[in-house]
């Protein structure tokens, strides 16, 4: 790894006005979601399903809730009905405080919490994503839903959004410029990850419409989360004209974030996952971060992958928890690929881990046994 190494407070490690304290550390918007998991076997064939609680947003609240005992708030739609009411306890379970807007589901057609299906796959058999959207209650959200004032009010340090909830409506990225110019008047920090989903975005205008609604957002943004396609399709960003010979080479996204700065000059971070994907359950994973003008790179492992829905939400939370501990950056960069890579290894969308395991796997703790 590469880049400072001197530990000399948040606003001299990242450039950011990091608060000391505050009633809430991290808030997020966005939607909530049930995914059904019918494991290695695929939907045509399947008989049963696990249920997991998620969302591209509220993965990361409940990160940092659970695993790094952070105190999180997650602001969404929520329904009254019985899918509701199952994802309100996974929620609570996660230790993340809810802001809800509530709707009344009528019985037969919603408004609904989105189903996301997703078959784990297995070996040279890769995992397929598809959703069920139709009515969904977040895509209803939209500015004055929420009182930012009482959200705030005892403090926020760190307000996260993301191109999942983004992508839902004409609504939902007004109410993130909304929230995000409410979190930087409180003083807060503003994340937001690009998440591109091509088939969500196709639905409202495709990537020109994308590029549009991003650019908006970003304006309003302090640490971007994005791969190199992300920043491409999302930003409409080009891309350099030859690229590593490995996707754990991290020359590429570093040459694509001085396109970034070009546009945002104001935005202190960037950092994204490196994965290379060798088959369904193998995979190469690195991380790599541009730090308030210093790069660093993770250290690299073979993933023996569970699940890999959720490993992005991972990094990002493990670093987000480095930043505001106020640790070095190369430490919050590999909490954060430590965090992210074992998150594969647990079924379901949302952390399993402890802060010690991270810190152990951060620093090359193996997976002999623990006695």
């Amino acid at each position: 790894m590469y880049g400072s190494s001197n530990s000399l407070g948040n606003d001299m490690n990242y450039g950011l006005a990091i608060k000391e304290s505050a009633a809430l550390d991290f808030v997020s918007l966005g939607g909530l979601v049930h995914r059904l998991d019918p494991g290695i076997i695929p939907f045509r064939k399947a008989q049963e399903c696990e249920i997991h609680v998620s969302g591209g947003e509220f993965n990361v609240a409940a990160n940092l809730a659970d695993c790094f005992g952070l105190r999180t708030g997650i602001v969404s739609a929520m329904v009254k009905y019985p899918i509701g009411d199952l994802v309100v306890e996974r929620v609570r379970a996660m230790g993340v405080t809810p802001f809800y807007k509530m709707f009344q589901h009528n019985g037969v057609t919603g408004p609904n919490i989105a189903t996301v299906y997703s078959d784990r796959a297995y070996g040279l058999r890769a995992p397929i994503v598809f959703y069920n959207r139709a009515n969904e209650a977040a895509a209803l959200l939209k500015p004055g839903d929420f009182d930012w004032t009482a959200i705030f009010g005892g403090g926020v340090r760190w307000f996260h959004s993301g191109g999942i909830f983004a992508a839902l409506s004409e609504s939902t990225p007004e109410l993130i410029i909304e929230g995000m110019r409410a979190a930087r008047n409180s003083g807060a920090v503003v994340s937001f990850d690009l998440n591109f989903r091509e088939k969500l975005w196709n639905l409202s205008g495709g990537q020109e419409r994308a590029r549009q609604v991003v650019d908006r957002i970003v304006k309003n943004v302090d640490v971007l989360v994005g791969n190199e396609e992300d920043l491409q399709k999302g930003l409409g960003v080009k891309g350099p004209d030859a690229t590593g010979t490995s996707k754990l080479d991290p020359t590429a996204f570093l040459s694509t974030i001085e396109k970034v700065l070009e546009r945002y000059p104001h935005i202190k971070i960037i950092v994204t996952t490196l994965r290379e994907v060798h088959s369904t359950n193998r995979h190469s994973w690195g991380a790599v971060a541009w730090i308030n003008g210093k790069s660093f790179v993770s250290p690299q492992c073979q993933l023996d992958v569970y699940d890999r829905i959720g490993g992005g939400d991972g990094f990002a939370s493990g670093f987000f928890y480095g930043v505001l501990a106020g640790e070095p950056a190369e430490e919050a960069v590999k909490l954060g690929w430590a965090h992210g890579a074992l998150l594969t290894t647990f079924p379901g969308d949302t952390t399993m881990a402890t802060l010690d395991q991270v810190r152990a796997f951060a620093h090359g703790g193996s997976a002999r046994v623990q006695r």
